[in-house]
């Protein structure tokens, strides 16, 4: 076991995989010689060569694009987004395309769509998206995002294995901020398999990326309240583990949604469907969401700490609800 951050255990996915298939290059803007603009791709180009590591023009839609003809081929491409955000420039061809390529004809789209989301840095509109709930409402595209480098190691490995087209969020805020002990043998974990990171009897929080923290800290403050808080991580959005979800809440009988992007319209609402329809038997108050403001993503520091959803407004979130 050896202590990594969050984007040393990206590098470490890539490099491993990269070695162990032929097959697995990687695409997008300034990966090679810049190491990528957070440096998730630094000495890539010097052990792997150019044509696995592969520097493209500021074209988002033709990065995919090759990408996915690549994946038709039989490669397995990985495409960075400097941004996730400037994933919109492609989401026809993601959508339309990438998504729907087994369903129209049997054909699977082995390709691995990275890069940094969320708040938290300062990035203002345009580098601090959450983008999940635009791409959970098409079938065939996987989404994933991991909380901690143990997960973003073993997430994008078996991302990478998958024969299908895997949509992968990094929050930015946990790129250097997480260190943890992850295992240093080849591992995976499972897409699809939701993790319970804090135990509890009185409410559950479900969430995922870098809201699992704010959600712990969330927990710990309400646990001197004598409120006993379970946290849930998702990890992966689609496909969503319901089964866990459930299980959760019926031990809890309450249920918190939280996620950084804008509450309306957010996967939240597809998780409090889901918590309504499945499970609402075990539930003694109704399901609460909560996420950031349904305004862009402010550039200062104090109005984006105001946009999101931060341990203070969990905590009342959390009061309220058991209060019900």
């Amino acid at each position: 076991m050896a202590p990594i951050t969050y984007l040393d255990a990206i590098r470490d996915a890539l490099n491993e995989e990269m070695a162990r298939d032929e097959r697995v290059f990687v695409i997008g803007e300034d990966v090679g010689t810049y190491g990528g603009a957070f440096k998730a791709t630094e000495g890539l180009l010097a052990r792997f060569g150019r044509d696995r590591v592969i520097d493209t023009p500021i074209s988002e839609t033709a990065i995919v694009g090759a990408a996915i003809g690549a994946a038709y081929t039989g490669m397995r491409p990985v495409a960075e987004m400097q941004f996730i955000d400037f994933i919109a420039c492609c989401f026809n061809i993601l959508t339309n395309f990438a998504a729907k390529s087994r369903y129209r004809w049997g054909a699977g789209v082995p390709l691995v769509v990275r890069g940094p989301c969320g708040g938290g840095v300062g990035g203002g509109p345009f580098h601090s998206g959450n983008p999940e709930a635009y791409f959970a409402h098409t079938a065939g595209l996987k989404i994933v995002e991991p909380s901690t480098p143990t997960d973003a190691k073993g997430l994008l490995k078996a991302a990478i294995r998958d024969d299908d087209p895997v949509l992968f969020l990094e929050h930015k805020y946990l790129y250097r901020r997480l260190k943890e002990e992850v295992p240093s043998g080849d591992y995976v974990v499972p897409i699809g398999k939701a993790v319970v990171r804090r135990q509890g009897s009185d409410a559950t929080i479900v969430t995922f990326g870098a809201m699992v923290h704010v959600a712990l800290e969330a927990a710990a403050r309400a646990d001197e309240d004598g409120i006993d808080v379970e946290v849930l991580d998702l990890r992966t959005l689609a496909p969503l583990d319901r089964e866990t979800i459930l299980e959760s809440v019926a031990r809890t009988s309450r249920a918190l949604v939280l996620h950084e992007a804008a509450r309306t319209g957010g996967i939240g609402g597809e998780i409090a469907a889901c918590i309504g329809e499945e499970g609402f038997e075990y539930l003694d108050a109704p399901v609460t969401r909560l996420g950031s403001l349904d305004t862009p993503v402010p550039y200062s520091p104090p109005l984006e700490h105001a946009f999101m959803p931060g341990v203070d407004k969990v905590v009342d979130a959390v009061r309220t609800l058991v209060r019900y």
